[in-house]
């Protein structure tokens, strides 16, 4: 194919703010082969070649490289369009009236599962409990994740399922909320909520699959070509074979869990051709802590607004630092949840020890809440921030009450950390966020939220360009994938979007409302607007 007379982004100069453009790019087996001046281009055309005349001075059409989101969950996200989807309820009461919905029409006795809730958006942002449940679930056990996916509320059937009761002791980690008369609330956090997940029966391999497909097809719409995913080892076999029926359309380096044990570890990695361009195991992945909305994130002090809590770690220091270093001298690149400035402070901790390569592109997911002592120890051992900007949009409304105006003041700091020298690679969290990559580059050069009324530490802001860089080159070089991946020029992979404004130029808000038209990967086209994902 040929895409001429055009305003083609290349992604040369995103990193400085002096952002390259071309007219025309040529592609071939899945690759960009060359690119310039829409005369020079077209010369090249063949027999077969396909001709597209973008005239964006006209149609207003522009390319982009493809977005690589740095941080997803797509197996998650599939369970949520599958099961009970919370997402964005404004209220406890329409919270069980969907429910109440859900539950009169699955079949007896079967779990209700899925989630997403988030009782900070509630004019009475209070916790549900068991007894609100119990009210609407009927005879069937219901479990339901917040929206963090660190805190999940279940019903008293849930909890009879699981044998948790009062006297129940979580494992390490986790906590068991419990109420006045010494009876569980419904709300088990972290490591609790393992004790409810080993009884809730599996999805049937034709459920995960179809939840997956419509992960997939959420993420192309939205012109994400690549995601580093953290999903169970059952989606890393759907999406293996989907990739052998030839119907694997997005690019995915599958995570494996830290806690795993190396024996296992090794098994999963040889498992699949590491070089495979659309489909390999890639980090491991840890947590460290929770998050600031369930008040989990492990901080150095406690909470402004709980003086006695100051969040979940989920490891000693002791058992980190060995198990990192095993798994280090393996060969695996490390990538470690920290939300909060403790859980980050632990994480850097375990990756200065002797035995942990400052050169294996180790990283740390969130970073939402660093110490700015602890910023220059991320270059000082070549610790990627693996940032989401877009949950600044969702956070900035309860924050600085959570954190203090000091510490709110170097949170979400991606400006910090690249003038720290340290590299950024920005994502989504989906389904903890929408995987809209709209949201988070609008959130990142504006630091407001969506109806523009409110600003957060804005000396954090970061230019189009550095946003633009980290979503693309910057996240492609967190997995090892720089000199293929995130930019257009030959010899890369031909993975491309065409927008309907020009990001670079339309006034933030106007960011938001972009909209995908078409979304190549390999060449391909994955996706066309109007017509959903190939």
């Amino acid at each position: 194919m040929i895409f001429y007379d055009g305003v083609i982004y290349t992604g040369e100069g995103f990193a400085e703010d002096k952002p390259q453009t071309v007219e025309a790019m040529a592609v071939t087996n899945g690759k960009v082969t060359a690119i310039g001046k829409t005369d020079a281009i077209k010369h090249l055309a063949g027999p077969r070649t396909v001709l597209r005349d973008l005239n964006s001075a006209r149609t207003g059409v522009y390319v982009f490289p493809g977005f690589n989101d740095a941080h997803t969950h797509l197996g998650s996200a599939g369970s949520t369009k599958l099961n009970v989807d919370l997402t964005g309820v404004k209220s406890l009461a329409e919270m069980l009236n969907k429910i109440a919905a859900y539950a009169k029409s699955a079949p007896a006795g079967q779990w209700l599962i899925g989630g997403n809730w988030d009782q900070t958006l509630w004019a009475q942002p209070l916790l549900p409990t068991r007894m609100d449940l119990d009210r609407v679930t009927g005879d069937h056990p219901a479990f339901l994740d917040r929206i963090d996916g660190h805190i999940a509320i279940a019903n008293s059937a849930a909890l009879a399922a699981a044998g948790i009761d009062g006297k129940t002791k979580p494992p390490q980690g986790g906590e068991i909320d419990l109420g006045a008369g010494g009876e569980p609330t419904g709300i088990l956090r972290e490591s609790a909520k393992d004790l409810v997940y080993k009884v809730i029966p599996p999805p049937s391999h034709s459920e995960r699959r179809k939840g997956d497909e419509l992960a997939i097809a959420d993420a192309l719409s939205h012109g994400v070509t690549s995601v580093q995913d953290f999903s169970d080892w059952d989606d890393f076999l759907v999406f293996e074979e989907m990739e052998k029926e030839g119907d694997l359309a997005l690019r995915i380096t599958e995570w494996l869990p830290f806690k795993a044990s190396l024996p296992e570890l090794k098994r999963m990695r040889a498992h699949h051709n590491p070089n495979d361009p659309m489909l390999h195991t890639g980090m491991l992945k840890g947590f460290m802590d929770g998050s600031l909305g369930s008040h989990t994130a492990a901080m150095k002090a406690p909470y402004a607004d709980e003086p006695g809590n100051s969040g979940l770690p989920q490891y000693t220091q002791a058992q980190l630092n060995r198990m990192a270093v095993e798994r280090a001298q393996a060969g695996f690149q490390l990538g470690f949840h920290a939300i909060g400035d403790k859980a980050a402070a632990m994480a850097l901790d375990a990756y200065a020890q002797p035995g942990v390569s400052r050169t294996a592109r180790n990283r740390i997911e969130h970073a939402q809440v660093v110490d700015p002592a602890d910023i220059p120890r991320f270059k000082q051992l070549g610790v990627i921030a693996s940032m989401q900007p877009n949950h600044l949009l969702t956070d900035m409304n309860w924050a600085e009450e959570r954190l203090g105006s000091e510490r709110a003041a170097y949170s979400y700091a991606w400006k910090a950390f690249l003038d720290a020298g340290v590299r950024l690679a920005f994502g989504t969290d989906y389904p903890v966020e929408p995987i809209t990559p709209f949201r988070g580059l609008y959130a990142a050069v504006t630091r407001m939220n969506e109806a523009g009324t409110m600003t957060y530490f804005p000396q954090n802001t970061l230019t189009r360009g550095q946003a633009l860089y980290a979503y693309t080159q910057g996240s492609a070089y967190a997995e090892f994938a720089e000199k293929h991946k995130g930019k257009l020029a030959p010899g890369y992979d031909a993975d491309f979007i065409l927008v309907d404004r020009d990001l670079y130029t339309v006034g933030a808000p106007a960011i938001l409302d972009t909209q995908v038209l078409e979304t190549f990967v390999a060449g391909k086209a994955s996706y066309t607007r109007g017509s959903g994902a190939r």
